[in-house]
């Protein structure tokens, strides 16, 4: 029979850490391969990983089968408490302050979120956080969103993600803009009809220009309408005098302030997507990436 204070030993030894991580890992994927992507470790040592933390346990944690694990009732009941240990683990390193801000940060984010909102703004984040080595990569790319070398992506779209955590940033509205020589030339804009006389410029074939007609009353015919490959360009050629543009709310908003660009009309529509932070589970909480989600929530808000 087991010395009883010895047993008591090996009940209240903790198990090795990096077996824990992989632990939470394959428990989220259900798949050695994408656990061990996600840790930037081969298969082999998720394997070995889990080999240790079930013989440190003394219980089968996953069932196995061909291409699928299965959480074991063992399984299943342990995992709660551990994602609530990392949980706390990430809180209590954020709570610490601007001292633990150092280290690389990579971001991803779309072309147009870059250039008219990140690039005017992103001083004021490095100027707080001197440590911070952040690179920037303008993309709205999915495939950013599941490469373990991003720590967070800014992404556009529906706001599903399977196996990311996702947070809203903003939903946006569409308007059209256009600069104020167009506005104030000698074909002025002040009625739908006076649209006709300028270019529409377009990211889409045109779909979200005539989705704002027709919630304004006019009919969608007459307009000349020009395709530019993505907003941030249909933006910047509204800045040039080119045309009116859909503006997105978070994307012009520096630039309807400062006077660049005036807002044609007050009708706008929702945009069929909104702008989402999204990042693996186990990055979110890192206090790199909660310092630059906080402050880019801010700038969102206006802030």
């Amino acid at each position: 029979m087991q010395d009883p204070a010895k047993q008591l030993k090996t009940r209240t030894r903790l198990p090795p850490l990096n077996a824990l991580r992989a632990f939470d890992a394959t428990a989220r994927h259900l798949t050695v391969v994408k656990a061990a992507d996600e840790l930037s470790v081969t298969p082999s040592a998720v394997s070995h990983q889990l080999r240790i933390l079930e013989d440190a346990l003394g219980v089968q944690l996953f069932t196995r089968n061909k291409t699928r694990l299965k959480l074991t009732p063992h399984g299943e009941a342990f995992l709660p408490s551990i994602r609530a240990a990392f949980q706390m683990i990430a809180s209590a390193a954020a709570r610490l302050g601007d001292t633990v801000m150092v280290g690389d940060l990579v971001v991803s984010a779309p072309v147009g979120l870059t250039s008219r909102l990140l690039t005017r703004h992103i001083g004021e984040f490095m100027i707080a956080h001197p440590e911070v080595r952040l690179r920037l990569i303008a993309s709205n790319d999915d495939k950013e969103v599941y490469l373990p070398s991003v720590d967070v992506c800014i992404r556009y779209g529906t706001g599903i993600w399977p196996e990311r955590q996702v947070r809203l940033l903003s939903h946006v509205e569409l308007f059209p803009v256009c600069s104020p020589a167009m506005i104030n030339g000698p074909q002025g804009v002040r009625t739908l009809e006076d649209l006709k006389n300028h270019i529409l410029l377009c990211e889409d074939g045109g779909a979200e220009w005539t989705r704002w007609l027709l919630a304004s009353g006019a009919p969608a015919a007459g307009y000349r309408m020009t395709e530019m490959g993505n907003a941030h360009i249909a933006i910047e050629a509204a800045l040039h005098g080119q045309g009116a543009a859909l503006g997105d709310s978070l994307l012009v908003g520096d630039d309807l302030a400062e006077g660049r660009l005036v807002r044609l009309f007050q009708n706008s529509v929702p945009a069929k997507h909104a702008y989402y932070m999204v990042c693996r589970h186990e990055a979110c909480e890192h206090p790199l990436v909660a310092g630059f989600t906080e402050w880019i929530l801010g700038k969102a808000r206006g802030g």
